[in-house]
């Protein structure tokens, strides 16, 4: 990955961020102008999974472990002459 790659990244997450802000005060402006209560759940449940997204999108990109560091192989055997 180089910085480009981050850059379209930190893009995404800005606008899951701005989503989910906006969700709720949605679900805050329609809740209280008394709107049905299914519009106000839905609007709840929406910020949330937009959080998890965010999280999820962090999670595999700047925590991830690249798989070639995951296996242990020795350049060379490590046994005692």
């Amino acid at each position: 990955m180089n910085e480009a790659h981050f850059a379209e990244i930190e893009k995404t997450l800005l606008f899951i961020s701005e989503a989910r802000k906006r969700a709720e005060r949605a679900a805050t402006s329609i809740e209280s102008d008394g709107a049905e209560p299914h519009l106000v759940v839905a609007l709840k449940q929406v910020e949330q999974e937009l959080e998890e997204l965010g999280r999820r999108l962090m999670q595999q990109t700047y925590f991830a472990v690249p798989n070639d560091q995951l296996s242990i192989e020795p350049d060379k055997e490590l046994t005692l002459p």
